[in-house]
């Protein structure tokens, strides 16, 4: 049955952004900037490789193997958090911006890495998280030293509780990690004193971005890694900066995710994408540009609809921001089509290339969750209680497929270290081995997201598969993951390691980054067809074959014996 192609998207995807649209004279002269077509690599540096055998990966690690990612085809790496850090958060609790913390190395590590990243001819961003610090920050010990009122408090989002003794929560936000995102505290004279906003886990305080000083403060932090080489940053929490004033009560729907709700309504959460983050960005924006050599700002901003979040990366704004909406699409192709539609229009209609994205180290690895039926919010994960686990095969054959659909598109996209191997998500970890705060704050009702941080495997019968040579691990690695080695893949015809680097050099050969998405008529509902450029790219997400026009395949997700495309693959062709 012939697809209706003029079918309109969804109300939720749309409208477009809301001003400072790109005109046409801007888009010519940006066509040659790298961003907007690179393909970028998520190391996750504790997971990644192990060079002093501690069990926690580090600089040194990712260094030894710049060149296997070379080598794999990506642009460009992007390295979560290393800086100085209590690790309650996996890092994501800085105590200290501007130097490394000990358990992943020094500042002479990061240069060195640094150095071979160039000479691979590598880019290389950062993470930056600037929505919190950790408690342990000088920052924060200083405004709990300095007491109510204090410009050291200033910094931080202190409030006096409600209740006839201030016993109560200033309002009743929870906190994306469980439980309630306000911590009472001590006061030095050993009185329950005031309260702090921790969006997250309580060892990691929001700060105040109303504050001068801390805006002032981070302007130092971006010129100290910019003047290191850093080609730019990937912005941790980046709709999180700036809260709703009065911080009003807020109920977040039912379903509505570890993230505290607003996705597909009309109104934000009073926490997040209020209006006065953008002022901040125009200022980074400034200070990026001031740099040589295309440096970058990357948003991690879960906003809906794609029409809000095309506004993250207007023309004086960030250069790039992930979909989301589109890693969230599932294995559905008439959704699948229809995120494709808007972010296109939304994002080109601001001068920006849609970031396509299928995981990362917040989400289960799509290797699992693409067949999954129970659901899996965002951060959370799944649960001990979760129904429809996930068929290994089944996820593998649709990651695969999926992998190969969003390499097709045209713009940037990013792969999580180990999807390359087909990694599925680690659901049968000890409970005793886990370390998430999601499961300790959810009372073990969910995992959380250590199931997508475990260390990955380089070699199939080396101590740790390889992550280093003394065999520990920070997370236990599955008992039955050599065959996703990545030895016992390299130079294996169909391998999954194989089919991300045909896919990723046939990207390049045909220029797929810079090209456009045709539609082509006369397929079914099940299927996802169009072509871009001389490929033609054809996805089935339905339960029977597709037949396929002929021509030369470049590239299948799934061996191809006859004429016909099976369920759950891609296939590129030169028609």
């Amino acid at each position: 049955m012939p697809l209706d192609e003029t079918a309109e998207p969804s109300d939720a995807l749309d409208s477009l952004p809301e001003d400072r649209v790109a005109d046409p004279a801007t888009l010519t002269a940006q066509n040659h900037e790298w961003w907007r077509t690179a393909v970028i690599y998520q190391v996750y540096p504790r997971s990644f490789a192990d060079s002093s055998g501690d069990g926690i990966g580090d600089l040194r690690g990712i260094t030894a193997h710049l060149g296997d990612l070379a080598d794999l085809g990506v642009d460009a790496v992007w390295l979560s958090p290393f800086s100085k850090s209590p690790q309650r958060d996996a890092g994501y609790d800085v105590s200290d911006y501007c130097d490394v913390d000990p358990i992943f190395g020094t500042l002479a590590d990061f240069d060195a890495l640094r150095a071979e990243a160039t000479a691979q001819g590598l880019r290389l961003i950062v993470d930056l998280v600037p929505n919190h610090t950790s408690s342990d920050h000088p920052w924060f010990q200083a405004a709990l030293a300095a007491g109510p009122g204090s410009p050291e408090r200033a910094r931080y989002m202190f409030r006096e509780g409600r209740g006839a003794d201030g016993e109560l929560p200033p309002n009743n936000w929870p906190s994306v990690f469980g439980g309630d995102a306000w911590t009472r505290v001590t006061e030095a004279d050993g009185t329950p004193g005031q309260w702090y906003l921790h969006l997250f886990d309580t060892s990691q305080p929001d700060l105040d971005w109303t504050n001068p000083e801390v805006r002032t403060d981070f302007l130092d932090v971006l010129r100290f890694w910019l003047d290191r080489g850093v080609d730019g940053f990937r912005i941790d929490v980046a709709h999180g900066l700036i809260k709703k004033e009065g911080l009003p009560d807020y109920t977040p729907p039912a379903g509505s995710g570890s993230m505290g709700g607003g996705t597909g309504e009309a109104e934000m959460p009073p926490w997040w994408g209020q209006d006065g983050v953008h002022e901040i960005y125009r200022t980074w924006h400034d200070v990026v540009a001031s740099y040589e050599g295309d440096r970058i700002l990357v948003a991690e901003a879960w906003v809906e609809p794609l029409s809000k979040l095309a506004n993250w990366v207007r023309p004086d704004e960030m250069q790039q921001a992930f979909n989301f909406t589109y890693l969230e699409s599932g294995w559905t192709a008439t959704r699948i089509r229809e995120v494709i539609d808007a972010s296109i229009a939304v994002f080109s209609s601001v001068g920006a290339p849609s970031t396509w994205v299928l995981s990362n180290h917040d989400v289960v690895r799509h290797a699992s969750r693409l067949a999954l039926t129970a659901d899996s919010p965002q951060g959370s994960g799944i649960g001990p209680k979760s129904p429809g686990l996930p068929d290994r095969a089944v996820g593998l054959r649709r990651a695969r497929a999926a992998s190969a659909l969003m390499l097709a598109l045209p713009g940037s996209a990013y792969i999580y270290q180990g999807e390359e191997l087909g990694l599925p998500e680690a659901i049968d970890l000890p409970d005793e081995a886990r370390q998430d705060p999601t499961w300790f704050r959810t009372k073990g009702e969910r995992y959380g997201r250590d199931g997508c941080r475990v260390p990955i495997p380089w070699q199939a019968s080396a101590p740790a598969y390889g992550f280093n040579t003394t065999g520990a691990a920070w997370l236990p690695q599955p008992a039955d993951w050599a065959p996703y080695a990545r030895d016992a893949q390299e130079g294996v015809p169909g391998s999954t390691l194989e089919l991300y680097r045909l896919a990723l050099q046939t990207r390049e050969e045909f220029a797929l980054g810079a090209g456009s998405v045709e539609w082509l008529p006369g397929y079914g509902a099940s299927v996802v067809a169009f072509r871009n450029g001389d490929v033609t790219v054809i996805a089935n997400t339905g339960s029977v074959p597709v037949e396929l026009p002929v021509g030369e395949v470049l590239l299948s997700s799934v061996p191809l014996e006859g004429p016909a495309l099976p369920t759950d693959a891609t296939v590129w062709l030169q028609v």
